[in-house]
């Protein structure tokens, strides 16, 4: 982080992930009710376990310290070693989780293309593969909800309801990567549990835009959370008087998910003042994240992110020429504005 003498702040654009608690949060962590959240005895833990199982209209949940580590849990829970998932190239097991599930569970990745991080009903019915004792068995369809690399798009209900039928008529297991599905959730105002009754499991998490400093819960039927726990016992993720930090989620739920529009909002402003800029890409901004490319202005995505770190704003480098802005709720209006006079007038200047 730069900072000057006087203690310049950054306008923290990188990731949703840079979110504090705010005082609100910071009392019902200190004031939490905890217990050994390993025997189920943790008060505050349940609470928010129960109430996430609501949200998304699934019979029980399960607390964790990552999404990644749901995901992890979910396909080991779903798959035997050589079984086959089917997801996106750019969703996030595949470019963001150290390959994981392959070296834990031994399931095998079929990646598939499409525009904004999305794949066709045809495309999976293309990857499921018919039964072969040369090939691997396809075990389940991932689908990653808002995208993040696709500049945080959202999947239509309609088109993840038809692939989750296409799937469950071959008997694969459907999942949900809902790192930022209440992002979807409130951009399209579809109940939550409308998306959830699709998948056999799915989860969301807390430490984006929601603002907790850690978590994530994990939901779908009894006897999936069951096998999860024996998985989030083996993985490291049992936790003991994890209250504290359920503390933050529920806060994050009771008062932090309705203002997600204000991050939706503060992206449209952004990506409306770097539409003025000649030559620049910009794909289309349906939540929170912003994606842009500089390859027609002669650019790298490197230098113009340490050109706007000079001037107080971080970005993230998504490759060689684009460049990824996320809003979130320590950044305001203000702080969007000012950070989109400083890219234009690095790319103009430029």
């Amino acid at each position: 982080m730069i900072q000057t003498a006087a203690a310049t702040t950054v306008i923290d654009l990188f990731s949703d992930t840079a979110t504090k608690p705010s005082a609100g949060m910071r009392r019902a962590i200190a004031e939490a009710e905890v217990g050994d959240e390993q025997r189920r005895e943790d008060p505050t833990v349940n609470r928010l376990q129960a109430a996430v199982a609501e949200l998304l209209g699934k019979e029980a949940a399960l607390f964790l310290p990552s999404g990644t580590m749901c995901n992890l849990i979910s396909f080991a829970v779903a798959t035997r070693p050589g079984d086959e998932i089917i997801l996106h190239r750019d969703a996030h097991p595949i470019i963001a989780e150290g390959g994981g599930t392959p070296a834990v569970s031994g399931a095998l990745f079929y990646p598939l293309d499409g525009p904004r991080g999305m794949f066709s009903v045809e495309q999976v019915a293309g990857a499921i593969r018919g039964p072969s004792r040369y090939a691997p068995r396809s075990r389940v369809v991932s689908i990653e909800q808002t995208t993040n690399l696709g500049g945080g798009a959202i999947w239509p209900l309609a088109l993840v309801s038809e692939i989750c039928a296409l799937a469950h008529r071959h008997e694969l297991w459907t999942h949900c990567d809902g790192a930022r599905l209440l992002n979807a959730v409130v951009a399209s105002g579809e109940p939550a549990a409308a998306f959830g009754r699709h998948f056999d499991s799915i989860w969301i998490d807390f430490s984006k835009g929601l603002g907790a400093p850690i978590g994530a819960v994990l939901a779908g039927s009894r006897a999936f959370i069951e096998e999860a726990w024996r998985f989030k016992q083996r993985f490291g993720g049992a936790m003991r008087q994890a209250g504290i930090m359920a503390a933050a989620c529920l806060y994050a739920l009771e008062h932090n998910v309705e203002r997600l529009g204000e991050d939706h909002a503060n992206a449209r402003i952004l990506h409306r003042a770097l539409s003025e800029i000649p030559r620049l890409h910009l794909e289309d901004a349906d939540t929170n994240i912003v994606i842009f490319d500089v390859a027609g202005l002669g650019l790298s995505a490197a230098d113009v992110a340490t050109a706007l770190e000079e001037r107080h704003v971080r970005l993230s480098v998504m490759g060689k020429t684009k460049l990824r802005a996320v809003t979130h709720l320590d950044v305001s209006q203000a702080q969007v504005e000012a950070a989109a006079r400083a890219i234009r007038g690095v790319l103009v200047k430029s």
